[in-house]
């Protein structure tokens, strides 16, 4: 088991003479909910895509738990803002369908079929149980069709979570969403937080490990205990976008008044940093998260001495 959930080493991208990626270098920590924005065509898709599996970089490696990612792998799950669930299928019976295909083949299921009706059940129960850690536990019996477009949205989620990924790809999920179901899935995503923090104090490893991508600071800033920034505007921006900013958040409790106003500075910083594009600085200027992280660290370290 590695230290990181996900690593990315030296990676880049190009389609033929366009550079797209430039030496991305990133270290996500089991339980941390990272959140990734930057101007549209900035190359964000295209390193999600990367760590999915499905477009593999022309330079570089990916590591998920300290496994070279080289295809599409169950270490790597996603939600993208399209809702990817079967029609014919309930809430409960969508949300168990990977652990279905992962954990029965086909010939099982029709000539082992008492095993595989206890196995089926099984996997039901676990459904159950994941949508009502997301507050779905009435929508089991619902077809996609009968769900608002939060419910199917937080159906994704469990569908992606349930199956245990080292990492959860977030690709605008809420993007399609009105403010209040926004709102809703913001706050499931804060409890997920509030569970990681609870496995670390017990010892465990947490189970939630996130990168989401939006184009909403308010959101990356409230949501992520962490934002990346990824932009051409940078000393070496000919050679590709790249990480121009990357830095630790305040971190929200789910009842915590909704107040922006307490990291407009950082929203602020985060704009020009990232989106300014006359503002061209050296590209590690704002790239200060482990050093921040190792100032906390210590700061804890000597407020216990005293």
């Amino acid at each position: 088991m590695s230290e990181y959930a996900l690593e990315i080493r030296n990676v880049s991208h190009y389609f033929g003479d366009f550079r797209v990626l430039d030496n991305i270098n990133l270290k996500v920590l089991p339980g941390q909910i990272v959140a990734v924005v930057g101007p549209s065509g900035c190359g964000k898709s295209t390193l999600l895509k990367a760590i999915l599996g499905t477009h593999p970089p022309s330079e570089g490696e990916i590591l998920a738990d300290g496994v070279p990612v080289r295809g599409p792998t169950r270490d790597v799950g996603i939600v993208y803002q399209q809702y990817s669930l079967y029609e014919f299928l309930t809430a409960e019976k969508n949300v168990s369908f990977g652990l279905k295909l992962d954990e029965s083949a086909l010939w099982e299921r029709f000539f082992l079929f008492p095993k595989y009706s206890k196995l089926r059940r099984e996997h039901l129960r676990k459904s159950r149980e994941f949508l009502e850690r997301v507050g779905l536990e009435e929508a089991c019996g619902k077809y996609p069709g009968e769900m608002s477009g939060g419910m199917r949205q937080r159906v994704a989620v469990a569908q992606a979570f349930i199956m245990k990924p080292k990492i959860v790809l977030l690709d605008e999920p809420f993007g399609a969403l009105d403010e209040a179901m926004r709102e809703e899935l913001q706050n499931m995503l804060l409890k997920f937080y509030q569970e990681n923090l609870i496995a670390k104090r017990e010892g465990r490893r947490p189970e939630y490990t996130i990168l989401m991508v939006t184009h909403e600071l308010n959101e990356a800033i409230y949501v992520a205990d962490r934002v990346i920034g990824m932009s051409r505007f940078h000393n070496d921006g000919h050679l590709g976008a790249t990480i121009v900013y990357d830095r630790p958040c305040p971190i929200f409790h789910p009842d915590d008044e909704r107040d922006y106003g307490k990291f407009v500075t950082q929203r602020e910083e985060l704009r020009r940093a990232v989106f300014d594009e006359e503002y061209i600085k050296h590209r590690d200027k704002y790239v200060t998260f482990w050093g921040e992280l190792s100032q906390l660290a210590g700061s804890v370290a000597n407020a216990g001495t005293h």
